[in-house]
């Protein structure tokens, strides 16, 4: 904790600074924060009583009750949280509100709402000042619907999968809205019988337009999407980076490879053979990464509003970025032929992959060339284009170092999950076109093996210089949840050994005995489904998935806080510039953590929920079509299958399965006939026909026509059920033998 500065050092910086001479200049001058500046606000008092104290201009002044709901704004340059009040009666635009928080408060954020004991203060730039009594959660709920207009004002039908619950919107909230538009309402006045009531805040136009489907999803999870006035004017003012104390990387041949559309463009990859005869067919590789920190540095506006947002989100359709686009798409963006900041790590790697040692600077680069991963595979197999052509030697040095790599992975053994990727093509229009496989290539594999390599160099730097980070953790599965992989395997004639320390090697090996195999798919699903979240944190748990002890995100710095914040350390620590990690930055890393843990996932939840209402418009054409997929998912309500054709996930209702009682076995993730014994599980295949799809909740429904012989999920341990065969499915017996009886590998 800061001390206290003393009566004559107070005395001092007010002669110095005569026209910042408030209580929070004092405080910021000397770095007081939290229940420290009520000390140093009493200290002031007697500095006033004994020889006075010129003061600044205090904003106006209103009348706050003693104790108020107040909800949470943004963080100040300094970090500062202050508040308005929200209670009927109460004044909103009096004087500003600061939060001082005491020790053992919750971390509060942005739109949090709080119940805090308001205290008057003079001298100061706040009228009042605010301690916490307890968090009452976030803002007025909000719901994003379709209103339907009536007599009386309208009603709401919400536009979220699984929710029914209309809100009664009065007369004077109806903010002009037409009927059928996309709305977003909050709720007024208190719950009570009936239906709530809500105003409308925001009108979204025609939900049925292919643009308004990622514009639900951004909306609906609360996404910002607009950028204050403040943090464009700040982008505005930015221009290209200097050399001055960089280092040339000019002439280093980097280039970048993503794919065709890529929007921005972070990182930038350069190799070539290793002349040190002490380390013969071995590599020298460079990641060059763009300097985001040079633009966007701790405490600005666009600091504050990337850390907020935490991520970009990406959507077929469009980008939700969290850099304005000057900075996103043109001064962080490493564009061929131009001159970029960047921040680089040279890494020495031996011929089987293990890197030997790296070396950080942060320098000027140029891109020899924007190239497309297909490009780049087609250059390798032979067919290089105007773009590759001079740039074949440098591409052949990447892939020969790549080869490397892929012998330190196999000794590492990361987990190896296969599963294809569904890209959603669309039209100019916005309209789904098809739904197709994503292409992968060997240059996908490699890019990827570069940024692993460059994010540990960057995780084990910091930690040698014993500067605070960002880790990218990935705990391993629970017990639980290897019990149910190991249900599923076992069920699919494989086995997951039981009593040893699980490692990946371990899953690679079910996962690779099950490759080939009509049971690939559920294996590779399930095994996905049994590992934990990756989230962010300041203490090393280390990365299971990708078999790594040291792990943080370093490569991508236009589209992750995280990454900018591991930049910073690297800046403080090599005393490259003023813009490194700030001690504000080092102080809330827990929160920051925390945060962007929440905004990624916020993200991830928005591009799911948007692919599911284009691949739901996409199919509401093929309504009665009958489809194959495979069950993916068991509840008591229901099953979820996954389509073969588009991947997409529709629900199977309960009183649909069949008129039998099914009864649900949440151990062992399988509904059970009560007349029959028919067992459904996960993995089994089946025909079902597509009864509803909603474009816009994503909602698919399907009728289930017979299940298929294959995987049968084992019965409730302990229960003495044997499973027979169920009427009015086909079921094939023969095959559903052989597949229980087969050997275990």
């Amino acid at each position: 904790m800061t001390p206290l500065p003393s009566k004559a050092q107070i005395r001092q910086w007010i002669a110095e600074n005569p026209l910042q001479a408030n209580g929070r200049d004092i405080a910021r001058a000397f770095g007081i924060k939290g229940a420290a500046r009520g000390d140093l606000a009493r200290m002031i008092d007697e500095i006033e009583a004994e020889d006075g104290l010129p003061r600044a201009p205090r904003r106006a002044e209103g009348v706050l009750p003693p104790v108020a709901v107040l909800e949470v704004l943004a963080p100040d340059a300094d970090g500062d949280l202050f508040a308005r009040p929200l209670e009927a009666g109460v004044p909103t635009d009096g004087p500003a509100i600061l939060i001082v928080p005491q020790k053992g408060d919750p971390a509060l954020g942005e739109g949090m709402r709080i119940l805090a004991r308001l205290t008057r203060v003079t001298g100061e730039d706040h009228g009042y000042e605010a301690r916490l009594i307890r968090a009452l959660g976030t803002t007025a709920h909000k719901v994003l619907g379709i209103f339907r207009k009536s007599a009386e004002g309208g009603r709401i039908q919400p536009i979220d999968k699984g929710s029914d619950k209309e809100w009664r919107v009065p007369r004077d909230g109806v903010n002009e809205a037409r009927d059928g538009e996309l709305v977003e309402a909050e709720l007024i006045g208190k719950r009570s019988m009936g239906l709530p009531s809500a105003r409308i805040i925001v009108r979204l136009g025609d939900p049925s337009g292919p643009k308004a489907v990622s514009l639900i999803a951004i909306h609906q999870h609360g996404i910002p999407d607009d950028f204050p006035d403040a943090v464009i004017a700040e982008a505005d003012g930015k221009v290209e980076a200097p050399l001055g104390s960089r280092e040339d990387l000019r002439d280093l041949a980097l280039c970048t490879i993503d794919p065709p559309d890529a929007r921005d463009r972070d990182d930038a990859v350069y190799a070539e053979p290793d002349s040190d005869p002490h380390n013969e067919g071995g590599h020298i590789l460079w990641v060059a990464i763009a300097d985001v920190a040079h633009y966007v540095t701790p405490g600005s506006a666009l600091d504050r509003e990337a850390r907020k947002r935490g991520n970009s989100s990406y959507f077929p359709d469009r980008v939700v970025p969290m850099l304005p686009d000057i900075l996103s798409g043109d001064l962080c963006s490493l564009h061929e032929n131009v001159d970029r900041a960047c921040l680089a790590v040279r890494m020495v790697i031996d011929r089987d992959g293990r890197k030997l040692r790296h070396s950080f600077t942060r320098g000027l680069m140029r891109s020899k060339a924007a190239l497309s991963y297909a490009q780049v595979q087609s250059a390798i197999d032979g067919s290089p284009d105007a773009a590759t052509l001079p740039l074949l030697g440098n591409l052949r040095a990447l892939y020969a170092a790549y080869a490397s790599l892929k012998a330190a992975r196999a000794a590492r053994q990361p987990l190896e999950l296969d599963l294809p990727e569904r890209k959603i093509i669309l039209n100019d229009e916005g309209q789904v076109t098809s739904v197709a496989f994503a292409e992968r290539f060997d240059a996908h594999k490699l890019i990827e093996e570069f940024m692993v390599l460059a994010n540990v160099a960057a995780a084990e730097e910091l930690i040698r210089l014993k500067q605070p980070l960002l880790f990218r953790v990935h705990e391993e599965p629970s017990p639980e949840k290897l019990d149910a992989l190991r249900e599923v395997a076992q069920a699919s004639g494989f086995v997951l050994a039981k009593g040893q320390v699980l490692k990946t090697a371990h899953l690679n090996r079910l996962l690779e005995a099950a490759q080939g195999s009509e049971f690939a798919e559920l294996i590779n699903i399930t095994a996905l489904r049994s590992m934990t979240q990756a989230y962010y944190a300041p203490q090393n748990f280390g990365h299971f998935g990708l078999a790594l002890r040291n792990y943080a995100h370093f490569t991508s710095p236009i589209r992750r806080y995280s990454d900018l914040i591991v930049h910073r350390g690297l800046i403080a620590s090599h005393g490259w510039g003023k813009d490194g990690l700030s001690p504000w930055d080092v102080e809330n890393l827990e929160e920051t953590a925390k945060l962007i843990s929440d905004t990624e996932r916020r993200s991830m939840a928005a591009e799911r929920d948007t692919t599911d209402r284009y691949l739901a418009a996409y199919l509401s054409d093929r309504v009665g079509t009958e489809f194959s997929g495979r069950i993916a998912g068991v509840q008591k309500f229901g099953l979820f299958v996954k389509l073969d054709e588009t991947g997409a996930d529709g629900l199977v209702p309960i009183r649909s399965v069949g008129r039998e009682y099914f009864r649900y076995d949440e151990e062992t993730q399988t509904l059970t006939g009560a007349d029959t014994g028919t067992t459904l599980g996960l993995g089994q295949r089946v025909t079902v026909r597509l009864a509803e799809a909603t474009p816009t909740t994503g909602g698919l429904v399907l009728e289930l026509l017979n299940v298929e012989g294959s995987t049968r999920s084992p019965a409730p341990r302990g229960k003495g059920y044997s499973p027979r065969k169920g009427a009015g499915f086909k079921a094939r017996s023969d095959g559903i033998k052989k597949k229980v009886t087969r050997t275990r590998r």
